[in-house]
């Protein structure tokens, strides 16, 4: 539950959820995973999971939109493509299930630098703070019951599942507090290009 409290009325509030996108082909493989999962263990939430690795998830006001922006295009412009291998299923006991990303460093560092030079930008108040993905991964299936849970592992640690792609960019989606669905704003490109330090600070004062 998000807490609006000590927000300021009148303003528009949505929910942000950046993320690496693989290619269509692969993301229609891992819906077709996750669409079974929720029809084999009675789980509608995998169906709404998206196809994708999440990095960052927070809740800020719209008018702060152009100013976060600017900075994880500038952020992005010094990250270099991702080679992103997926590689069968993991878990986190007892209420989600995953697919797993066996090269996760490189994203890891990256959710690193977006924290230490974005992260304050992200959070709204003192109890919508932003939350980081440390662990790279793609939902299959989220907020299980322990039945749910301890039937779905007992399969899925016996599955096996392959994947790879190229992340060079980033997206953003945003929704309105409430709502379902995400709409996804324009995509962020990893140019690979060196940032000197002085401009790093400039662009990224509040």
């Amino acid at each position: 539950m998000i807490a609006l409290n000590n927000t300021m009325p009148g303003y528009k509030i949505n929910e942000y959820l950046l993320v690496l996108n693989p290619h269509e082909e692969l993301r229609h493989k891992i819906h077709k995973v996750q669409e079974k999962f929720a029809i084999d263990y009675q789980n509608v939430t995998a169906l709404n999971n998206m196809p994708n690795i999440p990095l960052v998830k927070f809740v800020q006001y719209e008018m702060m939109e152009s100013k976060f922006m600017q900075k994880i295009n500038i952020l992005a412009m010094g990250f270099k493509p991702i080679k992103v291998e997926l590689k069968d299923y993991g878990s986190f006991p007892s209420h989600t299930i995953f697919i797993h990303v066996s090269n996760g460093s490189a994203i890891t560092n990256m959710v690193k630098e977006i924290r230490k030079d974005s992260g304050r930008l992200f959070k709204l108040n003192e109890d919508n703070k932003p939350y980081f993905f440390n662990e790279p991964y793609i939902p299959i299936g989220r907020k299980l019951l322990p039945w749910q849970y301890e039937k779905a592992w007992n399969d899925y640690s016996h599955r096996h599942f392959t994947g790879k792609f190229i992340a060079d960019s980033m997206l953003l989606l945003k929704r309105p507090i409430g709502q379902k669905k995400y709409m996804i704003l324009p995509r962020i490109e990893f140019k690979n290009l060196y940032i000197p330090q002085t401009l790093q600070g400039n662009l990224f004062a509040s």
